[in-house]
């Protein structure tokens, strides 16, 4: 009679290794997939504070100071009266904005061969020489000035249709950059500054056109968008750079398949043990 109670409870209770393992892959893929969205949720935009709105620098520096400074760190490529050499363009004219952009975000001096791509680092000198680098430079023609942007949230919208019919199809819709061909890459714009963006609509670096045909309000709407885009929230999860939600749906549909693939073969694994 005991016998027979064991046989008649024994597919109830939750005792082997089939059930065990089972309810332990489930447990596993529960716990993932409520945890995937909290370990993933982050703010659009790079780590740390967001960029500011700097002010323009032509008249702070020395141009005299800057001439030393360029004699010893720059001559060797642009010439010792900047009008370059086979290592580097000619200055004459770039203007104020077009040094200041290049010295700030950190792609003049440039640490690549002669002809490669500049890519942004850290600034290689403090802001009273690149003021005093930047003075000089203007100081051999006449340029585009340091621009003093705005940031009005209320020409975001206007900032957003200018930006997709100017820098989305190489910065892409969000900002997060992409590549333009040849080789060349149009980088991220979540670390630039509202100068920064400004500037680059002005004097066109790299592969960027100048955007010559923009108004002051219509450079100021881009800016607008580039720092409102900088600030924006992710509140459904990570968005794994904003690059759209066929690759985001791609990404969350390999995430649970492969959930999905561990537990049957944990199953299937425990069938054969139990059917030996």
């Amino acid at each position: 009679m005991a016998a027979g109670l064991d046989r008649l409870n024994g597919p109830a209770i939750m005792s082997g290794p089939m059930p065990r393992l089972s309810a332990l892959a489930l447990v596993l893929a529960g716990t993932l997939l409520a945890f995937v969205p909290i370990a993933l949720a982050a703010p659009g935009g790079s780590a740390g504070p967001r960029p500011t709105n700097d002010p323009p620098t032509l008249d702070r520096g020395n141009p005299a100071t800057g001439q030393q400074v360029f004699a010893a760190r720059c001559a060797s490529c642009h010439g010792s009266d900047g009008t370059g050499t086979v290592n580097g363009p000619s200055l004459l004219g770039v203007g104020a904005a077009a040094a200041d952009f290049e010295l700030r975000t950190g792609r003049m001096p440039s640490s690549g061969a002669p002809g490669s791509q500049a890519v942004r680092k850290p600034p290689a000198f403090n802001d009273a020489t690149i003021e005093d680098l930047v003075a000089y430079v203007s100081s051999l023609g006449p340029g585009p000035a340091i621009p003093s942007p705005r940031v009005d949230p209320a020409t975001v919208s206007a900032g957003q249709q200018l930006f997709i019919g100017n820098c989305a199809p190489c910065h892409g819709a969000t900002a997060n950059g992409g590549a333009v061909g040849g080789g060349a890459l149009a980088p991220p714009l979540d670390q630039a500054t509202p100068v920064e963006v400004a500037e680059a609509l002005l004097i066109g670096p790299g592969q960027m056109p100048v955007f010559s045909g923009l108004s002051d309000s219509d450079r100021n709407a881009i800016v607008s968008y580039v720092d409102f885009l900088q600030a924006a929230d992710h509140p459904g999860g990570f968005s794994i750079g904003g690059i759209g939600p066929v690759p985001e749906g791609f990404v969350a549909w390999v995430l649970g398949l492969g959930l999905l693939l561990v537990i049957i073969v944990l199953i299937a694994h425990d069938w054969r043990r139990e059917a030996r």
